[in-house]
């Protein structure tokens, strides 16, 4: 990779989804919530599978399932040792990267269940020499659902409350060109209450996650939900 005047990697960091969607935890049992994961981060592979324009894949994570899903689909795995956060662990692999000559590092989110690949191959195709960041917003405007750094730890990560100001700080503070993105796929994650809810304002037939989400009940239950509040009102 590093004869490569640029290279482009998509980062995937995966975390236990064993204690996934915390914030969720009034509506879904903790199995709900880790089958809930699950079934988003197979939307994002798939999408992953099929894109074009990057060159190479490399999933950050010690969570053993991830690992295998890394090894069955031949991408790089940078297995940590334990995760102190989602930050640190993109840290560590933005280092390992811009140490092996990569330029363009993409991470996303593992919970993107309308992602399509040529989401993907749109953002890796932006025009930017270093310094750069490209970003697209959470749906609600605070968070950063997909960040593209040239070089790939041009600033440090802050993915938590208010990650999308305070990423946009770090850019304004290393005299990098700031590019903004807006696209509805890649602002649904689900985090909580609320984008669940919206989620499902969507057409989800063709999910791996629309399809758990009919066969677990929670469709329904949420449809109950909206009959006995109209009925009460």
């Amino acid at each position: 990779m590093t004869g490569n005047p640029t290279v482009r990697v998509v980062l995937l960091p995966v975390k236990d989804l064993r204690n996934a969607k915390q914030r969720l935890a009034n509506l879904l049992t903790q199995a709900e919530r880790t089958a809930l994961a699950a079934a988003m981060l197979a939307d994002t592979v798939r999408a992953l599978r099929s894109m074009t324009l990057a060159n190479g894949i490399f999933v950050v994570t010690n969570y053993e399932p991830a690992i295998e899903l890394a090894a069955e689909n031949n991408w790089q795995v940078l297995r940590e040792e334990q995760q102190v956060s989602e930050s640190a662990s993109v840290d560590f692999a933005s280092r390992f990267c811009a140490e092996r000559g990569i330029t363009h590092l993409l991470r996303l989110p593992l919970d993107l269940p309308l992602l399509r690949a040529s989401d993907i191959d749109e953002l890796l195709a932006t025009e930017c020499s270093a310094p750069a960041v490209v970003m697209v917003p959470s749906r609600d405007g605070t968070g950063t659902n997909a960040i593209l750094r040239t070089p790939p730890a041009l600033f440090p990560s802050h993915f938590g409350p208010d990650s999308f100001a305070k990423h946009q700080r770090e850019a304004a503070r290393s005299n990098a060109r700031l590019i903004l993105r807006r696209n509805p796929r890649l602002e649904m994650d689900v985090d909580d209450e609320g984008d669940l809810r919206a989620l499902l304002q969507h057409d989800l037939s063709t999910t791996f996650t629309g399809q758990w989400l009919e066969e677990s009940g929670v469709v329904a239950r949420f449809q109950q939900q909206a009959l006995s509040a109209q009925g009460s009102g």
